[in-house]
C-alpha cells in the first residue's frame, strides 16, 4: 500500500531529526495551518516542493502513459 503525502512527509522530516513545527516554520507556514495541512493530506505542489527543498530532498512528479510507458 502506497504511502499518503502527509505520510511521506512526516517519515523525511523523522529521517532528518526534524519536527513538524520546524518544516512549518522552514516553509514559511504557520504552525496551525501546516497540521490542517498534514491532517486534511493536502498540499499543493509548490509546498511540496518547499519542504522537499527544507528537508534537502528532490521532489519528483511524473505522470506516466500506460499504454505506452512515457513519461511526462
Amino acid at each position: 500500500m502506497a504511502l499518503k503525502t502527509a505520510e511521506k512527509i512526516r517519515l523525511m522530516a523523522n529521517r532528518k531529526d526534524v519536527t513538524l513545527g520546524a518544516v512549518a516554520e522552514g516553509t514559511d507556514q504557520t504552525r496551525q495551518n501546516f497540521s490542517n495541512k498534514i491532517k486534511r493530506d493536502d498540499f499543493k505542489e509548490s509546498e511540496l516542493a518547499s519542504i522537499a527543498e527544507f528537508l534537502g530532498y528532490e521532489l519528483k512528479i511524473t505522470f506516466t502513459d500506460k499504454a505506452t510507458g512515457e513519461e511526462i
